[in-house]
């Protein structure tokens, strides 16, 4: 069975928030697999995608104010602060009643169902790299997988391999796990 974009997204909330309910105290500050970020940053890069897809799930217009480094994004308890954020979504979620309206994105007009294809591949593929950096294991689920390996099968390189998205892809061996040839593909060293 494949997820389409909310599915994704939806299941992405739950598997993100698990993994960092996991996360130790006092791992907040590691290093993680995307460059010059801490596992903080990580959690605060997508606290602020997520309000950007709750955004987009009740139709307003999308506007984003970089914030760096990401985890000053992230105010008091990391833990606390991203329930509070995963919750707005999940009633966000709620509110939906059209998919294909047109809103404004970051990206242009999109529908609401192509707007939120980034914040859902940024849950798992982040959630990985905060479980990386805090010293976990993780596998991403194959649904997840084949909707995010679909989302960036059409789009160039030029917009994906560049500061703050995608480094060259790693090379990995044949038989390697399908989360570690995603992460691969999107610039990770699954192996590190």
């Amino acid at each position: 069975m494949s997820w389409d974009a909310l599915q994704t997204y939806d299941n992405g909330l739950d598997f993100f928030g698990a993994v960092v309910h996991a996360v130790p105290a006092d791992r907040w500050g590691r290093p993680s697999p995307c460059a010059g970020w801490s596992a903080l940053d990580v959690l605060g890069h997508v606290g602020l995608t997520t309000a950007v897809g709750a955004t987009i799930l009740r139709g307003e217009t999308v506007t984003v104010t970089p914030v760096e480094p990401p985890s000053s994004a992230v105010s008091g308890d990391p833990v606390v602060w991203w329930d509070g954020l995963q919750a707005q979504a999940h009633a966000a979620l709620t509110s939906v009643d059209d998919l294909d309206r047109v809103i404004d994105s970051p990206a242009g007009p999109r529908t609401v169902r192509e707007g939120l294809s980034f914040p859902a591949a940024d849950l798992y593929m982040h959630g990985w790299d905060l479980a990386t950096a805090t010293g976990r294991d993780l596998d991403i689920p194959a649904e997840a997988i084949e909707f995010i390996s679909g989302m960036f099968a059409d789009i160039p390189d030029e917009i994906t391999r560049r500061p703050g998205v995608f480094g060259p892809p790693v090379s990995v061996p044949e038989d390697a796990s399908p989360t570690a040839t995603l992460m691969a593909f999107a610039g990770r060293d699954p192996g590190r």
